[in-house]
């Protein structure tokens, strides 16, 4: 089957071609600046559940405070928008008696997120970009919750196949440009997000391009499914992913050596947001802008980078940091690799030529 291309996709690698683009930030803190209420969660849906810290319902009940922060991240110099949907998969959503607005709540998070690119887009001709954002989901197909029953699992496969491609779909429906699988701890969840996207190719005629973005667990650069960073790309390389990166867990002092095996091995554009640095006591990232721009513009320096932006405990601030630190940078170049067969278990195995 001939699948119609993506133009976005086109756009977006000749924009990364010039520079270093720019990602936007962190979004539930954002929200949290705003003080809002269980009222202003729940709106007029008649949802049975407490929705308060529900971020995602706000593309419904709320839509204002969600182009709130959209437009203050464009503001601040992001070329992409994440949509506001991290948590709209009906796995997610079944927590707030929720699971029947999944449809809505990407089509609207990617219609909003649309508009405000668009607008920007048409202000000063740079090419403005919407990432349908998926996360995780609270289960894991790797693991057992049940410490007595290491075979057990919560779901299965194609049920979080079917999951993923019920949000992949609202969200090109809506107009994202492409489907962020982010903060993947699992592998294997991870690849059912590859299988929704490529189901849903088929379905709908058209290239649904693919962005990919691992977290690590500890220090020495594994998830929680235990793949290395190495590991995790051998596995994932087949979608042919836009990008490939790690967003969250860690600040970039903690990332540094891990972005840096990234850039080497992938032949995809890289893509890195980190943390504003480690929580303090409270919960809280102290980590100043211009100390997390610092941080990533040598990974810049290094060639090691094509997109950056920022994770939990960042702000406009610290995005409008990083964009001025980078700015006149030039952009990583992909290698050209061998062709040689690239196999993964928990670590990486290349099989000698």
């Amino acid at each position: 089957m001939t699948l119609i291309p993506s133009e976005a996709r086109k756009a977006f690698e000749a924009e990364a071609a010039k520079r270093i683009l720019i990602t936007d930030g962190a979004q539930g803190t954002e929200f949290q600046k705003l003080g809002l209420t269980e009222a202003d969660y729940a709106g007029s849906l008649g949802l049975s559940h407490e929705q308060k810290g529900n971020n995602d319902m706000l593309n419904l009940s709320k839509p204002d405070a969600v182009e709130w922060v959209h437009r203050n991240y464009f503001e601040a110099g992001a070329d992409i928008a994440e949509t506001n949907t991290f948590s709209s998969n009906r796995i997610s959503q079944a927590d707030y008696g929720a699971e029947h607005l999944v449809g809505e709540l990407n089509v609207a998070a990617a219609q909003l997120a649309r508009r405000i690119a668009d607008e920007y887009a048409a202000r000063d001709g740079r090419p403005r970009f919407v990432a349908g954002g998926i996360g995780p989901t609270n289960k894991t197909l790797s693991l057992s919750p049940d410490v007595n029953d290491p075979g057990f699992r919560e779901i299965d496969w194609d049920f979080l196949v079917d999951v993923y491609k019920e949000q992949a779909g609202a969200l090109m429906q809506g107009g994202a440009d492409f489907i962020l699988i982010e903060t993947v701890f699992d592998t294997l969840n991870a690849k059912a997000g590859i299988m929704a996207c490529k189901q849903l190719e088929r379905e709908i005629g058209r290239e649904v391009p693919i962005m990919l973005s691992m977290t690590l667990t500890d220090l020495s650069g594994r998830n929680l499914s235990g793949h290395t960073v190495e590991a995790f790309w051998h596995a994932v390389r087949h979608a042919r992913p836009l990008t490939i990166g790690l967003n969250c867990s860690f600040g970039a002092t903690q990332l540094r050596p891990h972005v840096k095996l990234l850039s080497e091995i992938a032949d995809a554009l890289i893509m890195v947001y980190p943390n504003a640095g480690l929580p303090n006591e409270l919960g809280k990232y102290d980590e100043l802008p211009e100390e997390t721009a610092a941080l990533v513009r040598e990974w810049a320096e290094g060639g090691q980078v094509n997109v950056l932006g920022g994770c939990c405990g960042s702000t406009p601030a610290h995005i409008a940091a990083i964009a001025k630190a980078v700015a006149g940078i030039a952009p990583r170049r992909v290698p050209d690799l061998a062709p040689v067969t690239r196999l993964a278990g928990l670590e990486p195995f290349i099989m000698a030529a």
